[in-house]
């Protein structure tokens, strides 16, 4: 039998993601990868899957040497789940393993908008809090984002500073408007700013904005390093569930 001819090429981008396919003749696609921005600038999240028929022939590394030279990213951070294919691919090309990760759901019927207004209400002194939407431009910084008008886009950011400095933050990310669930990074608070409960204010106060600018979105999944315990504290305290545990791997 021969081997068919494999073609890996660009995939029309989404906001925030760029996508790779490994075509095969007549046009079957045999795998794909996307990677998705997030922050902070420089980092971006590696998705990667070969259909099991087309294992074993190298595909997924094709995929990866495209991702690399073809996005300029410096690192790659990659979520798998503990003795799968992609644990395996991880180890094979490299990845460093840099922990577990724990992944939660909160679902917005099982929010209480009223209790969750309260939170974001809640007053701290010396601390303002600001929102931004649109898309990700490039490899933007929290502050620029910040600085820059907002608009229609599938990215939220709210932040919290002090005199100007940038204390906390916490971004969602909408995908294609038929799917009802987001992706949230954080809140990240930063030295000199924690144990003032900052996180959990600028976490409601993305949940709110969210549901606010895309109603469609009525999940919201997060991951968190198992060892973080104030984040993880914060996301239980806002109505997050547990989901599924990953293993996280970072190609630089």
């Amino acid at each position: 039998m021969i081997e068919p001819l494999i073609d890996i090429v660009a995939a029309p981008d989404r906001p925030g993601v760029s996508r790779w396919q490994a075509v095969a003749a007549p046009g079957a696609v045999a795998g794909v990868a996307s990677l998705r921005r997030i922050l902070p600038p420089g980092d971006a999240e590696l998705r990667l899957h070969v259909r099991p028929e087309w294992r074993r022939r190298g595909i997924g590394s094709r995929l990866l040497a495209a991702v690399r030279e073809q996005s300029g990213r410096p690192r790659l951070l990659a979520d798998v789940a503990a003795g799968s294919p992609g644990e395996a691919f991880c180890r094979r090309h490299g990845f460093r393993h840099l922990g577990s990760r724990r992944h939660d759901l909160l679902t917005y019927c099982d929010v209480h908008q009223a209790w969750l207004g309260e939170l974001v209400d809640a007053e701290h002194p010396g601390y303002r809090l600001s929102r931004w939407t649109g898309d990700l431009p490039g490899t933007p910084t929290v502050q620029d984002l910040l600085a820059g008008p907002s608009g229609p886009g599938n990215a939220l950011l709210a932040a919290a500073d002090a005199d100007g400095d940038l204390a906390a933050y916490g971004l969602a990310i909408v995908g294609e408007l038929a799917q009802p669930r987001a992706r949230q990074y954080g809140p990240a608070v930063l030295p000199g700013h924690r144990g003032r409960r900052l996180g959990l204010w600028v976490g409601a106060a993305l949940i709110q904005r969210l549901h606010e600018v895309h109603p469609h979105v009525t999940e919201i999944e997060t991951a968190t390093a198992e060892d973080d315990a104030h984040l993880l504290a914060a996301h239980r305290h806002l109505g997050f569930r547990l989901l599924r545990r990953t293993h996280l791997y970072e190609k630089s």
